[in-house]
């Protein structure tokens, strides 16, 4: 049981962490203006129905993470091979978010039972609506710097002096360090890859998010044979001293709203 709680922390974290980063990082596409090859990932200012996105998380030297997602908007679920090379032997883990419920497997099986833990689905036709054209200038509080190369263009965006806590540490305790966000936009303003670098006096946390496609079919099945985990023991797991310090800016919601002083 020990193993299987430690397993579903796990993928209860590499689930957090993805919910944490549709606050921070925003992922789409752009248009084909002419004289330019052609853009595969284009939206033409339509939502879109699915994504496929490529993401990397590392902690330092000791943790790294990369996750190979699918999500359907109008279904509202998610799909997930998380690789997490460092932590476990084992090579990958699949996710399913499906209505309020994360389900964890190995990934090397084809059958057999998911550990299932209660966790919120976010409403992600909304994430589809922030995908399709992010309005940049309202995001204020940062140093920008903006660059531009063919038809796509690079806005970094920099603060200092940020309140950052521990993802899996207590809420109360917070370190001063700086953000840097990097989005990369096509021509109509869709971006095709972001990334959060969040570093402190003693520690880099680095997020970044590749959209691979748009609109192409994701499946994801509610699975069926399921064993229950509690997630109050799973939650003690995440907070011990042998998960990695994970940093996140303490307050994501005032983070793009406040002004520098």
């Amino acid at each position: 049981m020990a193993v299987k709680k430690r397993f579903m922390a796990l993928a209860l974290a590499a689930a957090a962490l993805a919910l944490t980063a549709t606050g921070v990082v925003v992922a789409a596409t752009d248009s084909n203006p002419g004289g330019l090859a052609k853009d595969p990932l284009v939206l033409n200012g339509y939502p879109p129905s699915t994504a496929q996105l490529v993401v990397h998380l590392s902690a330092g030297a000791n943790f790294d993470l990369s996750a190979n997602v699918g999500v359907n908007f109008a279904t509202n679920k998610v799909d997930a091979i998380v690789s997490i090379p460092a932590v476990v032997s084992a090579a990958a883990i699949e996710l399913r978010l499906v209505a309020n419920h994360l389900y964890a497997r190995s990934a090397a099986q084809s059958s057999g039972p998911w550990m299932d833990a209660k966790m919120k689905t976010p409403a992600l036709f909304g994430v589809a609506l922030e995908l399709t054209k992010p309005d940049i200038k309202l995001i204020t509080g940062f140093q920008e710097v903006v660059s531009k190369s063919g038809y796509s263009s690079t806005y970094v965006l920099y603060r200092n002096h940020v309140a950052l806590t521990n993802l899996f540490g207590s809420s109360s305790t917070s370190v001063l360090g700086s953000v840097r966000w990097t989005i990369t936009v096509g021509r109509q303003g869709e971006v095709s890859m972001s990334s959060v670098t969040v570093k402190s006096a003693h520690s880099t946390t680095t997020l970044s998010v590749t959209v691979s496609s748009y609109n192409q079919p994701v499946h994801v099945v509610t699975p069926t044979d399921v064993k229950a985990i509690p997630l109050a023991s799973i939650n003690k797991l995440l907070t011990s001293k042998s998960f990695p310090t994970l940093l996140i800016p303490r307050n994501l919601t005032s983070l793009s709203q406040a002004t520098l002083s």
